[in-house]
């Protein structure tokens, strides 16, 4: 049966497409984006991941999304900048699963979905004393307070339902902010990366100030909240950090069917007040890691 007799071709208001066959904010087409793909915040950061490629056959920028696609030890790797925010990992998320698996000319989902690898490679402050600045945390799961995925038709695993649940009732997590939810990093990628990483439970926000605690001309709403989360403990695992993208990452790279992982090295250690202030070799040294893990036999 032909695809467009059971679902319509997309509308080009929805699924926009430039004149040269690419989609509308990456500026990308299907040909230019491997299977494996590093997603970083900072647009520097593509030119610190594609230096250590063997070599680099694309280099695409709109915007604050850079691509740099190449080969690293025989793997065709892309690296892409998102920008910082699950907003932006919306955007990006939704137009790399465009790329893989909708037919861009006919408009219409392919019959076999592909599965792309999606690794986020970021900083993040930590809540506890004992993560010192530089530690890289693997985000076994994450916790989005952002509400993204509320916005998607999603039935999430009855883990991660228990879990959001635990931990709106040990935080007293406020009814007038978004409803947190929760996903879990591939097993798989985990496995990877658990040499020389930190597992926790990550949490997402919405902003950079009052979202994370910090408090400079305005005053948080919620003073204690930090505390009262990084107070949370699940299944052996606690909250170890916050930062700006996971929780986007993984829900929707799960519900898309694609396989995510995280990790990201501590810039600043929240409870100690404290700021890495040389930061760059941490950061080199774990681009280093996540291409090398990526790139061993299975």
């Amino acid at each position: 049966m032909d695809s467009s007799e059971i679902h319509p071709p997309i509308p080009e208001s929805e699924l926009i497409i430039n004149s040269d066959g690419s989609v509308y904010h990456l500026r990308l087409r299907p040909e230019q984006l491997a299977s494996t793909v590093i997603l970083v915040g900072d647009p520097s950061r593509v030119e610190q991941v594609s230096a250590l490629f063997d070599r680099i056959d694309e280099r695409v920028q709109h915007r604050e999304f850079i691509t740099h696609t190449g080969e690293f030890k025989g793997r065709r790797i892309s690296c892409v900048a998102t920008g910082i925010g699950t907003d932006n990992i919306d955007i990006v998320l939704n137009e790399l699963d465009a790329l893989v698996n909708i037919d861009l000319e006919r408009r219409l989902p392919k019959a076999n979905p592909a599965s792309l690898e999606l690794v986020r490679i970021g900083t993040t402050g930590a809540l506890h004393s004992d993560i010192p600045v530089g530690t890289w945390i693997l985000s076994e799961w994450a916790i989005g307070l952002d509400g993204l995925i509320n916005w998607y038709q999603n039935q999430p695993n009855p883990i991660a339902q228990n879990l959001v649940e635990d931990f709106i009732r040990h935080s007293a997590y406020p009814q007038n902010l978004a409803k947190p939810y929760a996903a879990s990093a591939d097993s798989n990628l985990l496995e990877k990366f658990r040499d020389k990483t930190l597992p926790g439970i990550t949490l997402t926000s919405p902003g950079f100030y009052a979202p994370q605690g910090r408090r400079l001309r305005l005053s948080p709403e919620f003073p204690d909240l930090n505390n009262r989360m990084a107070s949370f403990h699940f299944e052996g695992l606690r909250v170890t950090n916050f930062e700006m993208e996971t929780s986007g990452l993984f829900s929707l790279g799960k519900a898309f069917g694609h396989k995510c992982a995280s990790i990201c090295m501590v810039m600043a250690n929240r409870s100690q007040q404290k700021m890495h202030l040389t930061p760059q070799q941490s950061m080199g040294s774990l681009i280093e890691f996540v291409l090398d893990s990526l790139t061993q036999p299975s």
